[in-house]
């Protein structure tokens, strides 16, 4: 499971997307993942480089209900 979306053995197959936004634009990058997840991206993914980006991760999460993987 990926939050609530199963992933694997039988599971069908999910919608997933990466952000292409800067990690370090938090409205930028909840802009992207609102308009994915109205489209109906199930599991959000987002490059972490570096611990400063990773404020943008909170920040998705109190924004979107779909799961946000960190790609560190």
């Amino acid at each position: 499971m990926v939050g609530s979306v199963p992933v694997g053995d039988g599971a069908p197959v999910s919608i997933q997307s990466m952000l292409n936004t800067d990690p370090h634009d938090a409205a930028a990058s909840i802009a992207q993942a609102q308009a994915l997840e109205a489209a109906g991206c199930e599991i959000i993914r987002a490059t972490v480089p570096d611990t400063a980006a990773a404020a943008t991760l909170t920040a998705l999460k109190n924004c979107v209900d779909c799961p946000i993987v960190a790609d560190i």
